[in-house]
C-alpha cells in the first residue's frame, strides 16, 4: 500500500494510473507533432498534459481502476465504452484549449484511449493471475494469526484483486525474530510488510532497520485499516480524535475545503439546471404534494438544520411523522421517485444546503435526529462523525450501499471515521470522482 496525502492506495493501481497518463501524454504529443500543422511546443505539451489528466479522471469515474471490474471481459469492455463516451462528451471543452484541427481526430482519440485502457488492464490481469502483484507479508504471533488477518488479505470482490496479500510466515516473538526479520533477507524475498497485533513485541532497533529498508512494520489494526479503507470501530481509543486530520486541519485547509464546496456546488447547479427543471415538473405531474421535501437532519457538532431534497415518496410516507428506515423496493416511493433515487437526482437540491454552509459537498451522510438518538446508543463512537459537516456524497456512500439497519449504519460509520481520520483535499477529489461512477452505474441505490 502507498500512503498518498494520508490515504492508502494500492501501489500497483497508482503505478497503472501513472503509466497510462504518461502513455496518453506521449501518444497525443506525438500525434500533434507528426501529423498536425506546426504549433508551439508549449501549446502541444500543455494540451497533451490536460488530455492525460482528463483521461485519468474519466477512467476513475468509470470504475476502471477497480480490479474487480477487470475480472469479466464484458464488464471491462462496457466500462471502457462508457469512459470513451465521457471523453467524447468532454472533447469540445478539451478541443477549445488545444489546436483547432483536432476536430478531425475524434475517432482516433477514442480508439487510442480504448486501446490503451484495454491493453494495460489485460496485462495487469495476466500479472495478477501469475501472482506477480501479490504482496508478501510476515505475521508475528501473539494475537496475530493467519485467521485474524485473512479477512483483510482478500479483496471485497472476486477477480484479479483476490488474494492480493500472501502470508509467507507466522513468527513467534519469543524467539527467532532477529534472523527472520533481517531487512536484507526480507527485501530479497520480496516481503512488503511485517504485521503484528502489537508491534512493541518487535525490538525498536529491528523496527527501525526494517523501515530504513522499505519494509513496513505495522499493527494488525493498522494493516486492516489500510487494506479495507475503513476503521476498526471497536479498536478506537477514547482519545483517537486528537490525531484525526479533520480535527487538526488549520484555517487554510478549512478555507480550501469551503472553496471546493462552493465551486463544486455552483458547477453542479449549472450543469444540471435543465434536468432539475424537468424533474420538478415530473414530480408535480406524477403525484400530489410539493416538489421539494424538507426534513430536519443532524449536522456538524450535533446542530440541526433543514435538509432539502426532491420529493421521491408519497406525502403520507410516514404515519404520524414516525421515522422509518427506507427499504429495498420501498412501496412508498413514487414512479418518478424510483427513477430519481436510482440516478441520485433527488440528492441534488442539497447543493443549497452546501451553499448555505449547513453541509459540505463531501462528508458523512446527514441523518435524522431520531436515528441519531437510536444509533448513538447502539454503536460506539457514532457521535464522532459529527466533527465534520455532513455531505451530499462521502467515503461511506461510495464504498457501501444505502443502509437501512443498525448493522448497515455501523459499517458505514467505519468508513465515515476513516474519512475523519484521513480527511484531505486529495481524498475529497477521489470521492467526487468515485461519485460519478456510483451515479453512472447506480451502485447501492434504493
Amino acid at each position: 500500500m502507498t500512503n498518498l496525502f494520508g490515504h492508502s492506495i494500492r501501489g500497483e493501481l497508482l503505478f497503472l494510473c501513472v503509466i497510462e497518463a504518461i502513455t496518453w501524454f506521449c501518444a497525443m504529443a506525438l500525434l500533434l507533432i507528426v501529423w498536425g500543422p506546426a504549433a508551439s511546443g508549449e501549446k502541444i505539451f500543455t494540451f497533451a498534459a490536460l488530455l492525460a489528466l482528463s483521461c485519468a479522471l474519466i477512467s476513475g469515474a468509470s470504475g476502471l481502476y477497480q480490479p474487480e471490474v477487470w475480472a469479466r471481459i464484458q464488464r471491462l469492455v462496457v466500462r471502457t465504452a462508457v469512459a470513451g463516451i465521457l471523453l467524447l462528451l468532454a472533447w469540445p471543452v478539451l478541443r477549445a484549449i488545444g489546436p483547432e484541427y483536432l476536430d478531425g481526430y475524434r475517432i482516433e482519440v477514442f480508439i487510442g484511449f480504448a486501446t490503451i485502457v484495454l491493453a494495460t488492464r489485460l496485462v495487469f490481469v495476466a500479472a495478477a493471475r501469475r501472482g506477480l502483484l501479490r504482496h508478501r507479508i510476515i505475521a508475528v504471533a501473539g494475537g496475530t494469526r493467519r485467521s485474524a488477518i485473512a479477512p483483510a488479505t482478500r479483496a471485497d470482490a472476486t477477480g484479479p484483486a483476490e488474494d492480493m496479500f500472501e502470508v509467507v510466515a507466522t513468527l513467534d516473538p519469543v524467539g527467532g525474530l532477529t534472523k527472520a526479520l533481517d531487512p536484507t533477507r526480507l527485501r530479497a524475498e520480496r516481503v512488503r510488510a511485517v504485521v503484528a497485533a502489537d508491534p512493541a513485541v518487535i525490538p525498536e532497533d529491528m523496527r527501525n532497520r526494517c523501515a530504513a529498508h522499505g519494509v513496513k512494520v505495522m499493527s494488525e489494526t493498522e494493516f486492516r485499516e489500510q487494506r479495507l479503507s475503513r476503521v476498526e470501530i471497536d479498536q478506537l481509543g477514547p482519545d483517537w480524535l486528537q490525531d484525526a486530520r479533520a480535527v487538526r486541519a488549520g484555517p487554510l485547509e478549512a478555507a480550501l475545503h469551503r472553496l471546493l464546496d462552493l465551486a463544486a456546488g455552483l458547477a453542479l447547479l449549472a450543469i444540471t439546471l435543465p434536468l432539475l427543471l424537468v424533474t420538478a415538473a415530473a414530480i408535480k405531474l406524477d403525484s400530489r404534494g410539493p416538489v421539494f421535501y424538507r426534513q430536519q437532519r443532524v449536522g456538524r457538532d450535533g446542530r440541526h438544520f433543514m435538509l432539502v431534497k426532491f420529493r421521491s415518496m408519497r406525502v403520507d410516507a410516514e404515519v404520524a411523522g414516525r421515522a422509518v428506515w427506507a427499504s429495498q423496493e420501498d412501496p412508498r416511493v413514487t414512479r418518478v421517485g424510483r427513477i430519481i433515487r436510482r440516478a441520485r437526482i433527488d440528492e441534488v437540491p442539497q447543493v443549497f444546503n452546501v451553499l448555505r454552509g449547513d453541509m459540505a459537498f463531501v462528508g458523512p451522510r446527514p441523518e435524522r435526529p431520531e436515528f441519531v438518538r437510536e444509533l448513538r446508543q447502539q454503536i460506539p463512537h457514532y457521535d464522532d462523525r459529527a466533527v465534520v459537516k455532513p455531505g451530499i456524497t462521502g467515503w461511506a456512500q461510495v464504498n457501501y450501499p444505502y443502509g437501512a439497519s443498525v448493522e448497515d449504519a455501523r459499517m458505514k460509520l467505519a468508513y465515515d471515521l476513516y474519512y475523519v481520520r484521513r480527511r484531505s483535499l486529495f481524498l475529497d477529489l477521489l470521492i467526487l470522482v468515485a461519485t460519478v461512477r456510483v451515479v453512472l452505474f447506480q451502485e447501492g441505490s434504493r
